[in-house]
């Protein structure tokens, strides 16, 4: 009885181990595994390896895109900085460092440059009314040449009586009391400056140089002369001149 007892509880404590045709099972299994793991092995290399290219190619389109970014912003600064250059030589103010010493910042030669533009647009608005005022007088100096020419030529070709002719002398005083009597109102005219003559004359030849109005100066300047000349038995009768 206690042989029974004791043979069944070494039985119990002993691990159980599989039978025979397990192991071999077992075995099988393993060296299956082992043959097929060389092959998932070159699968693994492979994917890495087409993963590895792919990244390669990706890193090198970026280097690519951003060389050619790279080049383009180089190429903008080098047109910016030579526009520059360029329009430091051409503004006169910016051909000189400032008082530093230091070569002019950017923002000194746009402003600069803004200033003498401005400056340029003066004196050309200048020298357009000094052209203006000047194409004037040329028109009024012709107009007076064409005048005079006209009275050449009637004088030239209209006879006229040789005792009736006047002498240079009297011409001159005739001319001369005109002048005289015109000048009493142009001295009062303001003559500060050109531009005041200038705004000054036009409203004096409108009032004082109308038709009629050197109609009765000459008229007046003829009957004057005439009167100091009547003791000299050889002048001429300016009378008869009187301007109708």
């Amino acid at each position: 009885m206690n042989d029974n007892i004791k043979y069944e509880m070494d039985m119990k404590m002993e691990p159980s181990s599989p039978p025979e045709k397990d192991r071999n099972m077992y075995s099988r299994c393993s060296s299956a595994g082992s043959i097929h793991t060389p092959t998932s092995s070159a699968h693994n290399s492979e994917d890495e390896e087409d993963s590895g290219d792919n990244k390669s190619s990706t890193m090198s389109y970026k280097e690519r895109r951003r060389e050619a970014h790279t080049q383009a912003e180089q190429k903008r600064r080098d047109a910016i900085k030579k526009g520059y250059d360029s329009l430091q030589e051409l503004v006169p103010t910016c051909q000189q460092t400032d008082a530093s010493g230091y070569k002019l910042s950017k923002a000194s030669v746009l402003q600069k440059s803004i200033d003498y533009i401005g400056y340029l647009q003066q004196n050309k608005k200048k020298l357009e009314e000094e052209r203006a005022s000047l194409q004037k007088e040329v028109m009024a100096l012709r107009i007076i040449k064409k005048n005079y020419e006209h009275m050449l030529q009637h004088q030239q070709t209209s006879p006229g009586r040789t005792e009736a002719r006047l002498s240079d002398d009297v011409k001159f005083q005739v001319f001369k009391a005109i002048m005289d009597e015109m000048f009493v109102t142009f001295e009062q005219l303001p003559m500060s400056d050109f531009a005041e003559l200038t705004s000054g004359v036009i409203p004096w030849l409108e009032e004082h140089c109308k038709p009629h109005l050197l109609r009765d100066v000459v008229n007046r300047m003829l009957a004057h002369i005439t009167a100091n000349c009547t003791a000299d038995s050889g002048a001429p009768d300016l009378g008869n001149r009187e301007m109708n």
